[in-house]
């Protein structure tokens, strides 16, 4: 199972960064065309014109899904930003109740929030419901991304709460250790 979620966590990840190098990709194909454009222009040649239709709307909904992709998988190695100093002022066993609440807490938000963009995208998938940029995407698309990642982000944080439970303290603790201890 260990190994099930681990693959999951990193799979969520590289597409995450997939998407990321898509933006890269669009963005310098749009700076090469008009750098492109300029050179012609300045030689005397007409402008070509090289644009990519709705890449702002294509790089948000890209951008959404990267960063949706990456929750459960950044929650595992300790990259979230988490406020510790109510933590490290308190005693093992009440930080390690409060970690249990956190998680729990988290769990039930994101399970919230997972069950809500799911049927959301359900809808978009069942009324066909499609953006109104010059390109036609289908909303379900980049919402199914998302979904995923939050699906992911609630596994992340139920590992975590069994985590805790088994071993006193979530396996991100050790992983923060080991960013902070490389930084100094």
């Amino acid at each position: 199972m260990r190994r099930l979620l681990d693959s999951l966590y990193r799979f969520t990840l590289a597409l995450s960064a997939a998407c990321l190098v898509v933006i890269l990709l669009l963005v310098g194909a749009q700076i090469f065309g008009q750098i492109f454009d300029s050179v012609l222009k300045l030689f005397g040649y007409p402008p070509y014109g090289f644009l990519i239709p709705s890449l702002s709307e294509l790089g948000g909904y890209l951008f959404g899904a990267a960063s949706f992709l990456a929750l459960g998988a950044t929650l595992k190695r300790g990259a979230h930003i988490r406020v510790t100093m109510l933590l490290g002022a308190v005693p093992s066993g009440w930080r390690r109740m409060l970690e249990l609440w956190a998680l729990a807490a988290g769990f039930a938000i994101a399970v919230y929030a997972t069950w809500s963009l799911g049927e959301f995208t359900y809808f978009s998938w069942k009324f066909g419901d499609v953006s109104s940029g010059l390109l036609p995407i289908k909303y379900w698309i980049p919402q199914s991304a998302m979904t995923l990642g939050l699906v992911t982000l609630c596994l992340a944080l139920a590992d975590e709460f069994v985590e805790t439970l088994r071993n006193g303290s979530p396996s991100f603790v050790k992983a923060e250790s080991a960013i902070t201890q490389g930084q100094e």
